[in-house]
C-alpha cells in the first residue's frame, strides 16, 4: 500500500502524489495529478492499486537518460492511423516510463523522416510525440528532483539532441 507523499504512475493520469488515503468500505488514494494546467485531485480506490506503479528511482531515471542515443525505435506500424495512435497510447499507459521515452524517439524519427521528404507529419504523430514526451518528463523530473526543463537539457546534452521534443 502507498502512502501520503508517495509518488505513483496512475495509467490515465500520468505522475500523482498521493494526498491522502480515505478509509472506510470504499478505502481510496486521494491523488493530485503533477504537472498540467488545471490539476484535479481524484479519488482511486485502494482495490485497484495494482494498476498503480511507484516513479523511477533516481538510477532508472539516470539509466534511461543515458541510454537515450542507443535506444532502439519501435517498429509497430499499422495502415490505420487511429489503430496506431490506440496502440501507443495504450502503451502508454500500461507501459514504463522507457516505454514512454522509446516513444517519443519513435515519433521524433518518423516526423523527422517524413519532413525530410517533403510530407506533412499525421496530426496523429504530434499528439503521441507530445503526450509520450509529457509522460516521460513528468516522471523522470520527479525521479530526478529537478525540473522539466532540466531534464530537457539532460536530453539535449545527449547526442546535440533537442530539448523541445525530449
Amino acid at each position: 500500500m502507498y502512502e501520503v507523499g508517495d509518488y505513483i504512475v496512475h495509467p490515465g493520469q500520468g505522475v500523482c502524489k498521493v494526498d491522502e488515503i480515505v478509509d472506510g468500505p470504499n478505502e481510496s488514494y486521494m491523488l493530485m495529478p503533477v504537472g498540467g494546467r488545471h490539476p484535479m485531485r481524484i479519488s482511486y480506490p485502494v482495490s485497484g492499486e495494482g494498476r498503480l506503479r511507484p516513479v523511477l528511482s533516481q538510477n532508472e531515471a539516470e539509466k534511461i537518460i543515458d541510454e537515450y542515443p542507443s535506444m532502439s525505435v519501435e517498429d509497430f506500424s499499422c495502415k490505420s492511423n487511429a489503430l496506431e495512435e490506440q496502440h501507443f497510447k495504450d502503451e502508454m499507459r500500461h507501459g514504463t516510463c522507457r516505454d514512454s521515452v522509446r516513444i517519443v524517439k519513435t515519433f521524433r524519427v518518423r516526423i523527422d523522416q517524413m519532413r525530410a521528404r517533403n510530407k506533412k507529419p499525421p496530426v496523429a504523430y504530434e499528439r503521441i510525440l507530445k503526450q509520450a514526451s509529457q509522460r516521460s518528463l513528468e516522471e523522470l523530473s520527479v525521479a530526478l528532483g529537478v525540473s522539466v526543463e532540466d531534464v530537457q537539457q539532460l536530453f539535449k546534452a545527449q547526442e546535440g539532441e533537442r530539448p523541445e521534443d525530449n
